[in-house]
């Protein structure tokens, strides 16, 4: 294996091995002081930033396309094969970067933000778990290994969504947005089984899978379908809100920075599959250009900041995905890279930029001059009315996502509770059930005692 091999198989690793390392000694019931986790995520970090940067300073020294790191294979079942390869190529490797960089950034604020919380080891440990799904996602040479990385920046963030699990709120949204995200990863599981059926092989670190026509278009709209799901993207953009209950640092590097941006990278990396099929390059165009003025209108109308500023990154995201289906590459990369920048420190001073804005407005005499003053010239007070109730309540996506997702899964999932506990009361001889089962100790709740 060569220098550059080691270094990325190294950057792509470390986030994990600080993951597991932190997360065996809590259980074993160590508790670690704030200044280790934060010296330590900030050690880490920084020699991460380095070693991203060394290594886009030699692939472009040496004029090499990407570094290829095979490590076997998972498993094989026939055909089926599973192969762990990561790859560093002008795709990934800004990716990584922006990771790196933010994270560490992430580690630093949260330490005053969070200081002296219940939650703090916890969510450094989460945070860790975060980056080495997002380095997956970007380093994966394979769409079965993008995979593992999507489900863990999934898990991650309805984890941080609930960060403050003693409040009914965040918990709700935690559960409503893990919904969508469980339905909407279908996609991208079922465009890897697919790519294995048409064209043997879902890996691209060697050449992006060959598809055409019909194959074509069902690939690129079910990986559509999960990185709008990721993305917030209409129409599943009413979640994206509920995410704002989590901790302000986990909002800035999830919605504002790396989590939102994951699925415009999917399509980014399959973006010659999108080239080969009209229709699915003309729906991610239209889904970016409909969700970009849905979260324009919508934010106008939220009436707290970081709700706002939630909006603001859908918008600007949607305009992305409208760049990818365009068959750009270079624009939505820069793109990406100083949206992420940008919202992420729109995020974190938040609360300061709304002190600051009520100092300038003082200090004008309360003239400030208004935003979107023009639509009044342009639109009938009409329509103006019809569009503010329309984005006082969100486009009605909410109310979408709450009938066709969030009621018929709930209602499944209580379903199967319900038969998993006949097939036990029934296979026990009855003894699960409260009325005939032994008594419990004082103080112990039998499980399966509370329905739903």
């Amino acid at each position: 294996m060569t220098p550059l091999q080691m270094t990325l198989l190294a950057v792509v690793l470390a986030p994990g091995a600080i993951f597991a390392l932190f997360s065996v000694l809590w259980l074993l019931g160590w508790h670690p002081t704030e200044r280790s986790l934060t010296r330590t995520t900030g050690i880490v970090y920084a020699a991460l930033t380095v070693a991203v940067a060394w290594l886009a300073w030699m692939l472009r020294d040496s004029g090499l396309a990407s570094i290829s790191v095979p490590l076997g294979d998972w498993f094989t079942v026939h055909d089926y094969r599973f192969p762990l390869v990561l790859l560093g190529d002008s795709l990934s490797l800004p990716f990584l970067a922006l990771t790196v960089i933010l994270v560490g950034l992430i580690g630093q604020f949260s330490a005053t933000y969070l200081h002296r919380d219940p939650g703090f080891a916890r969510f450094y440990i989460l945070l860790h778990l975060f980056a080495f799904g997002a380095m997956l996602i970007f380093s994966a040479g394979s769409f079965d290994l993008i995979i593992g990385g999507w489900e863990m920046v999934g898990l991650t963030s309805v984890l941080l969504i609930s960060f403050f699990h003693y409040r009914q709120g965040p918990v709700d949204s935690a559960l409503r947005v893990f919904i969508v995200y469980r339905a909407c990863d279908i996609g991208v599981i079922t465009a890897a089984f697919l790519m294995h059926h048409f064209a043997h092989s879902s890996s691209f670190a060697a050449g992006m899978p060959h598809l055409a026509g019909g194959n074509a278009t069902i690939v690129g709209l079910l990986l559509l379908l999960s990185a709008a799901g990721k993305s917030a993207q209409v129409p599943f953009s009413g979640w994206l809100p509920r995410a704002m209950e989590g901790p302000t640092p986990s909002s800035a590097i999830f919605y504002g920075a790396i989590s939102v941006h994951a699925g415009a990278y999917l399509l980014l990396r399959a973006q010659p599959i999108l080239m080969e099929s009209t229709a699915a390059s003309a729906a991610v165009i239209a889904t970016g250009i409909l969700t970009a003025v849905q979260g324009t209108i919508v934010g106008r109308s939220c009436a707290d900041a970081k709700t706002s500023l939630a909006y603001a990154s859908l918008a600007q995201v949607g305009v992305v995905f409208a760049e990818i289906g365009m068959g750009w590459t270079v624009i939505p990369i820069m793109h990406i890279m100083g949206h992420a920048m940008v919202r992420t420190l729109q995020f974190l001073r938040a609360p300061s930029m709304l002190h600051d804005y009520h100092q300038v407005h003082a200090a004008a005499g309360g003239h400030l001059v208004k935003t979107g003053e023009h639509l009044k010239t342009i639109f009938p007070q009409g329509l103006q009315l019809w569009i503010y109730r329309l984005a006082i309540d969100r486009g009605h996506l909410d109310t979408i996502l709450e009938r066709a997702f969030v009621v018929p899964l709930l209602a499944l999932s209580r379903l199967l509770g319900r038969l998993d506990r006949i097939g036990l009361s029934a296979g026990s001889g009855g003894t699960d059930n409260p009325r005939t089962a032994p008594a419990l100790p004082a103080g112990v709740e039998r499980e399966g005692a509370i329905d739903g």
